[in-house]
């Protein structure tokens, strides 16, 4: 990743959902799928779908705040996930499917907490948010096959039914942040 870039990491659910999404948006520079916020030292997607590590899975996020901003991001987040279900989304459960936004400074904490603080009064979702805001912690990526998981897969039964309906959320929803390719 470029270090000259402010970054944030993100999990919703399937980290191939995350990466898919955000990938789409102008000014992402980069979207690494990962693991973060548990206790193993060496986590391996197989162990942390086991949900015995503690992580999550992530996506790390690079992005061109001339571009694109904190609070887009979340808006996409929050537009993408249920972040109502505690420990699962769909039919994915367990503790690596957890809502949380892992903060890289105090101004995204803030942001992130008014955030849900201005969604849960709105009575945008039908149930509270649970949605962990967390300081960021050590991120493992995840291993190559998971990169561009959706591009390389797109026809994939998970990719079709669960993946390409969150990465068009983001095409109906913030169609004009789009990067070219995919408008």
């Amino acid at each position: 990743m470029t270090s000259s870039f402010p970054m944030t990491t993100l999990a919703g659910g399937c980290f191939w959902c995350l990466e898919a999404a955000f990938q789409q948006l102008e000014g992402v520079v980069s979207v690494v799928p990962g693991y973060m916020g548990g206790h193993d030292p060496r986590p391996t997607y197989e162990a942390v779908c086991r949900g015995n590590t503690g992580h999550a899975e992530v996506v790390q996020i690079q992005f061109d705040p001339a571009i694109i901003d904190f609070p887009t991001l979340i808006d996409v987040f929050f537009t993408i996930h249920d972040p109502t279900t505690l420990n699962r989304q769909g039919h994915d459960v367990g503790t690596q499917y957890r809502s949380a936004i892992y903060c890289h400074d105090e101004g995204q904490r803030e942001i992130a907490l008014a955030k849900i603080v201005a969604l849960n009064s709105a009575g945008y979702w039908p149930s509270p948010i649970v949605t962990e805001v967390q300081p960021a912690a050590t991120f493992f990526v995840a291993e190559d096959y998971h990169h561009d998981y959706f591009r390389k897969n797109p026809y994939q039964g998970y990719c079709m039914a669960v993946v390409a309906p969150k990465a068009m959320k983001v095409q109906a929803g913030f169609a004009a942040r789009l990067k070219p390719e995919f408008r």
